[in-house]
């Protein structure tokens, strides 16, 4: 099944997609350093982009998708998500940086059978409820497209007029969405993300997000009740710290929980060796960085959670966030190898560019094992339905 991958990134998005049998016809992103990252691993040949087109490097606003109407079977990416971020200046509509619209032009001049997006939790904030729902009317009736002077609260009246009178005419996607905790799903890392997904309304196609896989609770069983998550890493029982309020919620489980136990940062990283300053151990993107330091707000990730959100900002790398925190009080940087294991990206996938620009692009990216469920799960339907 072919596939379009808008605002790329480094990769993240794409290779998850691409895990789940989507093999990209396009693949669409403006920063240099993120469309290198994609170069040089295709030019090294890892699987997961070795396939994939050379990627167009530019504005998107530039860039004519008619040509692909009829051949593609999904549309994916994550519009650039500053205007909504905590860490943003919250101007959502009024942010140039909102490509939410460009997003929409894609889905109307493809015509994909399904589009899978992504963006910051802080979209679902109460303060953007009007504009969230703006945005899934757009995804919803892409042909109805905003005009050119048009407010976007008068293009939302239209949509709704639209949606209201009941008119099946014309291009429809049947769209749902939901605040994802990449953890629940296997990720190394409580990343909450909103993800929207469609299937054209012609497919028939009837569907829901998958089912959680992971959790806390299953953790602190194996932790704090059975202790086979210590004996795993052989852990002395004098060392078997844990947070005392994480202790306290584990001993009061009654009972085995179903799922798998989230994944903490200790199983991610446990096989590397401890970064050295000079050659990172033998091991690409895996070198000590210097001046890591705990403040209140800024206390790293603890070695035995799931790792905090990764962060690509002032408010991540600069201010001491993407830290590991040892169990003696000890901190310092994540290197940008584990990083890109808290994000499941490949050990063979070399990010481009110094430690802070390697940790913009992962801080920026969707976890490549959260793709993949969810575009597995797209591409099973879509499958089916053929």
């Amino acid at each position: 099944m072919k596939a379009v991958e808008l605002f790329a990134g480094a990769g993240g998005l794409g290779m998850g997609i691409s895990k789940a049998g989507f093999k990209p016809a396009r693949v669409v992103e403006w920063d240099r350093w993120c469309c290198d990252t994609i170069r040089e691993n295709r030019k090294a040949g890892n699987e997961l982009v070795a396939l994939w087109p050379d990627p167009t490097e530019g504005d998107v606003r530039q860039v004519n998708f008619s040509e692909l109407r009829g051949q593609i079977d999904l549309v994916s990416g994550g519009p650039p998500c500053q205007p909504f971020s905590v860490g943003g200046k919250h101007q959502a509509h009024e942010d140039g940086r909102d490509m939410w619209s460009e997003a929409v032009r894609a889905v109307r001049e493809i015509e994909p059978r399904a589009f899978i997006f992504e963006n910051v939790k802080g979209l679902a904030r109460a303060s953007f409820a009007t504009y969230l729902a703006y945005i899934v009317h757009q995804l919803t009736y892409p042909e109805i497209a905003r005009g050119a002077d048009e407010e976007w609260t008068r293009h939302l009246s239209r949509l709704e007029q639209h949606r209201t009178a009941g008119s099946n005419a014309g291009l429809k996607y049947n769209v749902v969405w939901q605040v994802l905790n990449a953890a629940d799903y296997g990720v190394p890392q409580r990343r909450e993300r909103v993800v929207f997904v469609g299937f054209r309304d012609d497919t028939g196609i009837a569907w829901s997000f998958p089912d959680e896989t992971h959790s806390v609770e299953a953790l602190l069983w194996s932790q704090c009740r059975t202790g086979r998550y210590w004996d795993r890493h052989k852990v002395a029982r004098l060392d078997r710290l844990l947070d005392c309020r994480l202790h306290a919620r584990g001993a009061n489980i009654l009972g085995r929980p179903a799922a798998k136990p989230w994944r903490t940062v200790r199983d991610a990283i446990a096989d590397l060796p401890e970064p050295e300053d000079w050659s990172g151990g033998g091991i690409f993107n895996h070198r000590y960085q210097p001046g890591a330091r705990s403040y209140p707000g800024h206390t790293g990730s603890p070695l035995d959670e799931a790792a905090k959100t990764l962060k690509a900002g002032v408010h991540g790398v600069p201010g001491g966030e993407n830290m590991l925190a040892y169990p003696d009080g000890r901190v310092r940087y994540f290197t940008v190898r584990e990083s890109a294991r808290l994000q499941t990206f490949p050990d063979d996938y070399h990010l481009h560019g110094s430690w802070t620009e390697a940790m913009r692009q992962l801080g920026n990216a969707v976890p490549v094992e959260l793709a993949r469920v969810i575009g597995g799960d797209v591409a099973g339907r879509l499958k089916r339905a053929s």
